[in-house]
């Protein structure tokens, strides 16, 4: 008797076992066999509105628990997570990608069956640009080695998988394999200790190192290691934009973030004076980099990754970044006392102007530093809603979740979905545009169905307002809604309109005390009102110019 596990039995089973405990998604008819598996499996199905909104979920929960997974059908479905799938890819998050799709013996003489787009492998072929991964489980002998493999190089490489399920092979029985234990790629020990030797010599010989942290450690899970070289040296540590949150914002050593023009300028003055920036895991990109208005001098730097080590000019190979770090926290740097350093600024308590005093941009995220806890995890979309967050003061790591580098609008409201079911203690408070939010906010009817309490600020002024600092026309405009009244078409939820600094201090005290579901401020902004942030960044650029 064979007692083998069917191949969408054992790929439940592994996922279960790499710590997934959701699966996002919508059904279809080639991948419905799959879901009656998932539905009596120990994985809960989480329905969402739209496929991209299961992906933007799949993607926060992965960043958040360490590995996330999207179910969709074959083409119609699976197109539709590309997006999704191309920001985990460009910001390194392990989302496992799962679509149905036509059984091996339907394909036989090529048939024009419905959802199919060119070839049979189309869909693959697209997958393969987007992930670090793929395959299509179409051979009992190999499935079990081939979801192996798959769900281990998403694990190493914090990278998007896909994984093809053709309809008649999911409850074929697999043929087991000897599962080895996971093999840890090994740093060049020459190598290792050369770039050590210098890296030592560098940062002890410096006289205003500092360390800036970046999405790699979230994603390679290095926080702690890194909090201690900070600790043990007593060298000032900054975050990017898409790093926020790496380091508890409340450290003593902690600096801010370093975004060049759009940061603060003290913290962009003590980092580009630094002769040492330690750069762990950073992506050097045009955000994180400020428009790429940073100055980092490349013969001042130290910049490891999980893909590239160099030390000024030098570049070393096979060094893997937990060797690096570990490396440097062995090596017994000098301590030092840092001196004055910039420190994020103190939470004034927020006093409400005169009574009708229209709110502005700026009063809105002075009194949302106010509304953070240690329990919050803030969410943001892209535009002013990201800049303005920038300023945000994060009380605990790993609490602040955004695409900052690829900047897909509609993450936010979707992701705060995958971010609670992955980590229940927390309650996310979702930024998020009226430009972004049309896309998906209609996600709130997963968070309505789920039980989830997201407090969901729509920054509304009337369009697409980071594109009207750049070039205004008609096509940044959108129909205006009533963004406060869907609770009223939900069924569910609490809805505040808020004009005034009075209506939004009142809203969230409201939705700080009501967690039976999501709370929606519709927050009223002048159409050419911008951030701090944003406002710093257009004061550099003009002098630029």
């Amino acid at each position: 008797m064979n007692t083998s596990p069917s191949i969408g039995e054992y790929l439940i089973e592994r996922l279960y076992g790499h710590g997934v405990r959701h699966v996002f998604g919508i059904p279809g008819d080639y991948v419905l066999g799959f879901y009656d598996q998932l539905f009596k499996s120990k994985l809960r199905i989480i329905n969402t509105c739209d496929e991209q909104g299961a992906g933007f979920a799949a993607d926060a929960y992965a960043r958040v628990r360490g590995l996330g997974a999207v179910c969709v059908t074959y083409c119609v479905g699976g197109l539709k997570v590309a997006n999704t799938t191309a920001e985990a890819f460009a910001e390194k998050s392990p989302v496992v990608v799962i679509s149905g799709a036509p059984g091996m013996k339907e394909r036989e003489k090529n048939p024009l069956l419905h959802h199919k787009v060119r070839e049979f492998d189309t869909q693959k072929k697209v997958f393969d640009q987007l992930t670090i991964a793929s395959t299509v489980l179409s051979d009992p002998q190999t499935a079990f080695q081939e979801i192996d493999r798959v769900l281990h190089a998403a694990l190493r490489y914090k990278r998007p998988v896909y994984v093809e399920l053709p309809r008649d092979q999911v409850f074929v029985p697999g043929i087991p394999h000897h599962r080895t234990l996971e093999v840890h790629e090994r740093s060049d020990p020459n190598s290792l200790c050369a770039a050590l030797a210098e890296a030592t010599e560098m940062i002890d010989g410096a006289r205003k190192p500092v360390i800036l942290a970046d999405v790699e450690v979230h994603r390679f899970g290095l926080q702690d290691l890194v909090l201690r070289l900070v600790e043990n040296t007593g060298i000032p540590v900054a975050a990017t934009v898409l790093g926020k949150s790496v380091i508890g914002e409340q450290h003593p050593l902690y600096l801010g973030i370093y975004e060049g023009a759009m940061g603060r300028d003290d913290v962009r003055r003590y980092v580009e004076a630094s002769d040492c920036v330690i750069l762990l895991g950073a992506f050097m990109t045009d955000i994180n980099l400020g428009i790429y208005t940073a100055q980092l001098d490349p013969a001042r730097s130290i910049y490891a990754t999980s893909e590239k080590l160099s030390i000024r000019y030098h570049t070393y190979e096979e060094v893997r970044f937990k060797d690096f770090i570990r490396g440097l926290l062995r090596s017994a740097l000098r301590r030092r006392a840092p001196g004055r350093i910039p420190r994020p600024k103190p939470i004034l308590p927020f006093q409400v102007g005169k009574r009708g005093t229209r709110l502005s941009v700026k009063r809105l995220f002075e009194r949302l530093n106010g509304f953070l806890s240690k329990n919050t995890v803030v969410i943001s979309d892209v535009g002013d809603a990201l800049f303005g967050a920038t300023d945000l003061f994060i009380r605990e790591r790993t609490e602040f979740l955004a695409p900052a580098y690829y900047t897909s609008m509609g993450f936010a409201v979707p992701a705060s979905v995958g971010a609670q079911l992955a980590n229940p203690k927390l309650r996310p408070l979702v930024l998020v545009g009226d430009g972004a939010f049309r896309m998906t906010g209609m996600e709130l009817a997963t968070i309505a169905r789920y039980k989830l309490n997201a407090v969901v600020v729509v920054l509304n002024n009337q369009g697409y307002g980071t594109e009207r600092h750049m070039q205004d026309g008609p096509y940044n405009d959108v129909w205006p809604w009533e963004y406060f009244r869907l609770p009223e078409v939900l069924g569910a939820g609490r809805g505040f309109l808020v004009q005034t600094e009075e209506e939004l201090d009142q809203a969230l005290n409201e939705a700080q005390a009501w967690t039976q579901s999501f709370c929606l401020l519709d927050v009223r902004l002048a159409p050419l009102d911008r951030s701090p942030a944003l406002d710093r960044l257009a004061s550099r650029m003009a002098k630029r110019i």
